[in-house]
């Protein structure tokens, strides 16, 4: 199957919008094979600010509408305690309120950006998506990361060469509560570096700890930077370490 036999045996469906590389592509693509489609974005405490600018800007550069679900991710217990399955809570309650909102709109077909690479196995926000009855067009038509990345930059988009980003809570291990307090300090320490001009970056917390990992290429320049990357991020964090294993992108 392709995307244009997908688009025209669903040619009535609504979006569930990131502003990734893959929900990006698959939101041109709907547009470009004359769907129906209704992008909804989901802004919650995971999702830092320039994630939710980066989709606006999508949508506006394919000359489409967003529309923007606010949602206090915060206020469930299960997903605050952060298990090891957090990922399924959240995906569950996330595409639960596109759902209920796009039914709401008159849409019944829902459909999100996973792709052929993604690992089903290893992926426990794939099993909500199933339980939803989620489409995952890429994946039905054996798009992997690598061909979506170059369809993308077929297509013009600003979002073909995107970093690969998981959300914040993605930064705190396993068993550590997820408050608002650390995610600010997250997004605020990762948009320094990013001011700083590093791009695919993560700040992982541990207590009042903070590890910074960078990709191979930027680490050589994070230990030159030091100093600087010291004093910038010490408003937020007690202890700093660089990760000297350097960050391996996914995607």
């Amino acid at each position: 199957m392709t995307l244009e036999n997908f688009f025209a045996e669903n040619n009535k469906i609504a979006l569930g919008f990131s502003g990734g590389v893959d929900s990006s592509y698959l939101f041109y693509a709907a547009i470009k094979y004359n769907a129906d489609v209704k992008a909804y974005y989901v802004r919650t405490q995971f999702q830092p600010d320039h994630e939710y600018t980066d989709a606006l800007r999508l949508a506006k550069s394919i000359g489409a509408e967003v529309n923007v679900i606010d949602y206090d991710i915060l206020r469930h217990g299960d997903i605050t305690a952060n298990p090891y399955n957090r990922c399924y809570y959240c995906k569950h309650k996330i595409f639960s309120a596109i759902c209920e909102r796009a039914l709401e709109d008159g849409y019944t077909t829902i459909i999100d950006g996973t792709n052929a690479s993604d690992d089903a196995n290893d992926r426990p926000g794939m099993t909500a998506l199933r339980e939803l009855s989620i489409l995952s067009p890429l994946r039905e038509c054996g798009l992997t990361k690598a061909d979506v990345r170059r369809l993308s930059k077929e297509a013009g988009l600003f979002t073909w060469n995107k970093p690969a980003y998981a959300c914040l809570a993605t930064r705190l291990n396993t068993g550590n509560k997820i408050t608002s307090d650390k995610l600010e300090k997250i997004e605020a320490s990762e948009d320094i570096l990013h001011e700083l001009g590093f791009k695919d970056i993560r700040v992982r917390m541990y207590h009042s700890m903070a590890k910074l990992q960078f990709t191979d290429e930027d680490i050589e320049r994070a230990f030159e930077m030091r100093a600087d990357i010291i004093k910038k991020l010490s408003p937020y964090f007690e202890d700093i370490a660089l990760d000297m294993k350097g960050r391996k992108s996914n995607g």
